[in-house]
């Protein structure tokens, strides 16, 4: 077998990374000095990392972050109450591994979607599959779904989804089958799965946002005993940019 046939056969077998790996060391003849084990062993890892990121590259796509965002690009300043170790203890990702919530709070602009979307693509990064909603089209998504029957679908999807994120929270008080709908997503995550809300409304204004005394005690208390707290602050960052 000649250097063709491998190439040939990496490509029909879709080792892509393999392939790469492959061509380099032909380039640069440094095959040559490597022994079958070590060549062997570059080979799989450039494999491994190929489809490690082709793995990522496909959980974010079926996220549909509202941003291209990750964690480096964040700016911290006491003025923003945003916290270095509280974000370092989200990147790693066991708060997810727990089923705990992320509650980020803050005025129009501060960076809460930003900063939800970074959360979201380290989380890809680390293998979860996410899911980015919203809030009005979550619902009207799940209005349309008890329209066409694919309700029950449509929400055990999103009970399996290893992290969800609700953006733009409050922004309107929430209807009788919103709420309802509401309740049972957060039931069916509670301390199994993980949830981050973004809202411009206070954490102890969501009450009166969710509305009916019942149900918005079940939701809060399922989501604020085991959730990590942000609350940003300061003038908009948009208009900084």
């Amino acid at each position: 077998m000649n250097t063709s046939d491998i190439e040939h056969a990496m490509s029909e077998l879709r080792l892509h990374g393999m392939h790469q790996s492959w061509q380099s060391l032909l380039e640069t003849r440094s095959y040559q000095e490597l022994s079958l084990l070590d060549g062997l062993k570059l080979l799989l890892d450039a494999e491994k990392l190929e489809r490690d990121q082709r793995r990522v590259q496909r959980l974010r796509k079926a996220a549909r972050f509202r941003y291209q965002a990750n964690l480096e690009e964040l700016h911290y300043k006491a003025s923003r109450g945003l916290d270095r170790n509280t974000i370092a203890v989200l990147a790693d990702g066991q708060y997810i591994a727990k089923g705990e919530s992320v509650l980020i709070s803050g005025p129009t602009g501060s960076g809460k979607s930003f900063l939800a979307s970074a959360l979201g693509h380290q989380a890809c990064q680390l293998s979860y599959k996410v899911a980015y909603f919203n809030m009005h089209k979550l619902s009207h998504q799940l209005l349309l779904a008890r329209t066409d029957g694919t309700i029950l679908k449509m929400l055990d999807k999103i009970a399996r989804t290893q992290l969800l994120i609700i953006d733009d929270f409050g922004l309107q008080p929430l209807e009788a089958q919103q709420r309802l709908d509401l309740l049972e997503i957060i039931e069916d995550r509670h301390r199994s799965m993980s949830t981050i809300i973004a809202s411009q409304v206070p954490v102890a204004s969501w009450y009166d946002v969710i509305g009916g005394q019942t149900i918005a005690d079940a939701i809060l208390d399922r989501l604020i005993h085991t959730s990590h707290r942000i609350e940003l602050k300061g003038e908009s960052m948009r208009k900084k940019l």
